[in-house]
């Protein structure tokens, strides 16, 4: 490990060497299985070839995040993004590989040992009018998961949801009132909180900024920032907004259709990408440049999770692609300190 910069914050973040990374996977993967109704098992036996639909969501991804960093992880809508962020935090299943807190295999813990782990990873989620349960009062979105695990006894829950509240910019006051009495930039808030309640060490934000105005966003984006500061949090940043990422992140991970294809600093994979995709996503980020500028989309659509293309998943739409993308998996490799890039281009050096 080695010391972060974080040039957003003006922050320098002394890594240890021998610092474990506070959260990881490895080789993580996801398959949604919808398996056959009995219409289609009854066609099969009647000599019928129906198979059952499998989603590849992500596809053996290594991931490693630092204390106190801030990873970005970008990719177009249907790649795997919020899938991943799920995985970080055990609100899904692995179906192979393994997640590790602090050096240690999470398999390894006992029940008990787990339980209290899983409380440190939490996760804010992308639409602040669909995650907050409309029936209960603010006091008890924010305070019942504290009460549930015993941090807090009863008596202490109107004085710690008033903490929570003050802590994310809301009154206190307004904590017996109901989700819909609230504008979006403040039910936002009221998810931040919620996740504060149980005092984590790790956060994933999946595109928590998604839903709301510009003004709103550069608020809430100032919060996090604060927050990261005064409570030492560390964060998984999932956003399409790739001004965003890079205001935020010290380190960005750009993911196309379930995998991992290019890591790096942020200044550094802004300034010179290397991989198409990576190029393609940077030339249509909006810039205030003098003259006229080429708007050139990417070619092609994003293939069906369904039925992903063999080799480098990006080959269908990629300008270099060449005979070994439709064969091989290029493998994520180091292409200089602290970047890592997935293409056959890297192996065979061919200029850009």
């Amino acid at each position: 490990m080695n010391t972060v910069i974080a040039p957003a914050l003006g922050l320098a973040l002394a890594v240890d060497e021998c610092t474990d990374p506070i959260l990881e996977l490895r080789g993580a993967t996801k398959r949604f299985v919808r398996p056959l109704d009995a219409a289609a098992r009854l066609a099969n036996a009647l000599g019928g070839s129906a198979k059952e639909e499998v989603v590849h969501a992500v596809d053996a991804v290594d991931l490693a995040i630092d204390p106190g960093e801030v990873v970005g992880l970008v990719g177009e809508s249907g790649c795997g993004k919020s899938t991943l962020g799920r995985l970080a935090v055990g609100l899904l299943g692995l179906t192979s590989g393994q997640r590790w807190w602090r050096g240690r295999p999470l398999t390894a813990l006992k029940p008990a040992a787990a339980r209290a782990q899983q409380l440190k990873m939490q996760m804010i989620f992308q639409d602040p009018y669909a995650s907050l349960n409309p029936r209960l009062r603010v006091m008890d979105i924010v305070g019942e998961a504290p009460l549930a695990h015993r941090l807090i006894g009863r008596k202490q829950q109107v004085e710690y949801v008033g903490l929570q509240l003050n802590r994310v910019g809301l009154d206190p006051t307004l904590m017996r009132r109901f989700p819909h009495q609230f504008s979006g930039g403040q039910r936002a808030r009221i998810g931040i909180a919620r996740a504060l309640a149980v005092k984590p060490e790790f956060l994933v934000c999946d595109e928590s900024m998604a839903a709301l105005d510009v003004s709103i966003q550069a608020q809430v984006l100032n919060l996090f920032m604060d927050l990261r500061a005064t409570l030492d949090l560390t964060y998984l940043f999932i956003s399409h907004d790739l001004g965003v990422v890079e205001h935020i992140s010290d380190r960005v991970m750009v993911m196309y259709l379930g995998r991992i294809v290019e890591s790096g600093p942020t200044e550094a994979l802004f300034t010179k990408p290397n991989h198409p995709y990576t190029m393609a996503l940077l030339a249509e980020v909006g810039k205030v440049v003098p003259g006229k500028r080429a708007f050139i989309p990417i070619r092609g659509e994003v293939p069906s999770p369904l039925s992903p293309p063999g080799g480098c998943h990006f080959h269908p739409r990629c300008p270099y692609v060449m005979p070994v993308c439709h064969d091989v998996v290029p493998p994520l490799v180091a292409i200089a300190p602290g970047r890592r890039s997935a293409c056959h281009l890297n192996a065979e050096a061919t200029p850009r």
